[in-house]
């Protein structure tokens, strides 16, 4: 199963836009956004896909970001740190400033990805069982060129976009 693997969009709409048009081309409805998306007048672009979001540090107004993302999607699912499956894949999401919660999930060696953003720099390694996966940042703070990716949970093929 293809997912879509986001993060930092930092109210970069623009970004944002180019990132959901090449997932609705490739018929992905499954989002994964590791936060900071900072405000939420830009989730209702996120329409017609079906949201796992966590907290960034640079979030505000957390709360309405939820209340819109459930209101998208009743299946989205909103929190500070995910731990769960995807097409029988076991995947954990953290933003990545809280790096005691990002080593928990990594070392717990029980998920076959953890996806994470916060640094604005991409990142693809395997620590033990586990492939720690990055997608670089749409808006913030830029170290690195824009990014989004492409993620097969199954084959673990990964497509990194850069803008």
């Amino acid at each position: 199963m293809k997912v879509g693997v986001l993060s930092d969009t930092h109210d970069d709409e623009t970004n944002l836009r180019v990132a959901l048009d090449a997932y609705r081309q490739q018929r992905i409805t499954q989002l994964i956004h590791c936060g900071d998306m900072i405000g939420p007048e830009i989730v209702g672009q996120l329409a017609g896909f079906q949201v796992i979001y966590v907290d960034g540090n640079m979030d505000r107004e957390s709360g309405e970001i939820y209340r819109r993302l459930r209101e998208l999607d009743p299946h989205s699912v909103v929190l500070p740190t995910f731990e769960g499956e995807i097409a029988d894949v076991s995947i954990a999401v953290t933003h990545g400033d809280d790096l005691a919660e990002l080593n928990r999930v990594i070392r717990s060696g029980i998920h076959r990805f953890v996806f994470t953003g916060h640094t604005h720099r991409r990142r693809d390694e395997t620590i033990g069982p586990t492939r720690v996966f990055n997608p670089g940042a749409l808006g913030g703070l830029q170290f690195e060129s824009r990014s989004y990716s492409m993620v097969d949970l199954v084959s673990g093929e990964v497509e990194v976009i850069e803008l």
